[in-house]
């Protein structure tokens, strides 16, 4: 009777023990996977900020470059020169590539919020990932080329007797060089973007 006594003794003894260790551990995985939470809801709020900044630096781009249009003054009304932006198939395709960048990033605006609410999710942010990528591809092919032509615009080539008219259209010119400097920060934009979205992926 004796020997029997002490055998459950030592069985509930452990029981307890065992019992005593499950909280402990349970405590310590919760609190991990908070604060794992946490960093990466604040990824997904500055990601959702950087999509504000580069809404406003999009349609600012292609608002620009769409007014851009300057007609110089003479004597009498048959004989005008003027410069506009359709005047010119690249600043054309820029004009429609930063209208699509900036529609994609509104768009975009619903998912970034639900990464914000369920930082976890990885599906999310493999989407935005792909799609941030082939946009910044079409970003920076309508910045580059426009580029381009604003540096004809103020410089010419004498090896192809192009001749510089920003000095007569200096407002035209104004009004492109800054879409393309609103351009270029949307492309700065864009790439922070799809680095945030590689490093939260890369810590699930």
């Amino acid at each position: 009777m004796k020997n029997e006594a002490t055998v459950i003794d030592v069985h509930a003894e452990s029981s307890s023990a065992m019992k005593g260790k499950a909280p402990l551990f349970g405590v310590a995985k919760s609190h991990t996977a908070t604060g794992s939470g946490g960093y990466k809801r604040g990824v997904s709020i500055f990601d959702f900020l950087l999509r504000l900044a580069a809404i406003v630096a999009a349609a600012v781009a292609a608002a620009t470059m769409f007014t851009s249009d300057e007609t110089l003054p003479f004597f009498t009304q048959f004989l005008q020169f003027q410069a506009g932006y359709d005047d010119l198939p690249t600043f054309q395709f820029f004009v429609i590539a930063m209208s699509i960048v900036a529609g994609y990033l509104v768009l975009s605006l619903p998912f970034s919020v639900v990464t914000i609410v369920r930082p976890h999710a990885a599906a999310p942010r493999l989407l935005l990932l792909v799609l941030d990528t082939a946009v910044l591809v079409l970003n920076a092919s309508a910045a580059s080329s426009a580029a381009a032509i604003a540096y004809l615009a103020h410089s010419g080539n004498q090896n192809t007797n192009w001749l510089p008219i920003c000095q007569q259209f200096g407002d035209f010119c104004q009004k492109t060089s800054g879409a393309v400097v609103s351009s270029f920060i949307a492309v700065v934009f864009f790439t922070i973007l799809v680095v945030l979205s590689g490093v939260a992926l890369k810590s699930h």
